[in-house]
């Protein structure tokens, strides 16, 4: 008889300028950039993204960037921004050799701990059209697509998802 184990997904909340950050930070973008420009990324063009959106404000008291390592490995990120009455939730990112696995949704479970842990009742996200896995991830876990809450030039679609 064989078993499979399921991986374990552990998260931390750590500081953006933190080194595991930085590179979970710099693959998340060069897949943006990558994905909606359909080509390589040219040079330069991943440090103009980063610059151009800042994750600097993921950290107390503006929000938290989570890392999550699956089985001891670093697999991926996600990051909180605390408005007035709800979260933004932002850089949800799995790097590819651990997708599939259930990252996406460990990492919304996390997110969502941290939420209710400073009473946030709502979680929001923008996305555009063509991050359909990640629309599809949203949808599987309770995030419905709401009206436009932000304006931005990669703001397509729009999901809430309320905690309580």
């Amino acid at each position: 008889m064989t078993s499979t184990l399921r991986p374990t997904w552990v998260t931390i909340a750590v500081h953006p300028d933190q080194p595991d950050a930085r590179l979970l930070l710099r693959e998340y973008m060069t897949e943006m950039v990558v994905r909606y420009h359909g080509r390589p990324a040219l040079p330069g063009e991943v440090d103009e993204a980063l610059a151009e959106m800042p994750s600097d404000d993921l950290t107390d008291p503006t929000g938290v960037l989570l890392l999550a390592h699956r089985d001891g490995d670093l697999a991926g990120c996600a990051g909180l921004r605390w408005q007035p009455d709800w979260a933004e939730l932002t850089r949800v990112f799995i790097r590819p050799a651990h997708r599939g696995t259930g990252g996406g949704g460990a990492l919304l479970a996390a997110v969502e701990q941290q939420a209710r842990a400073v009473g946030v009742d709502r979680i929001r996200l923008d996305t555009r059209n063509d991050l359909v896995e990640a629309r599809a991830l949203y949808a599987r876990h309770g995030y419905v697509e709401i009206p436009a809450f932000s304006h931005g030039p990669y703001a397509e679609h729009w999901f809430e998802k309320r905690l309580r």
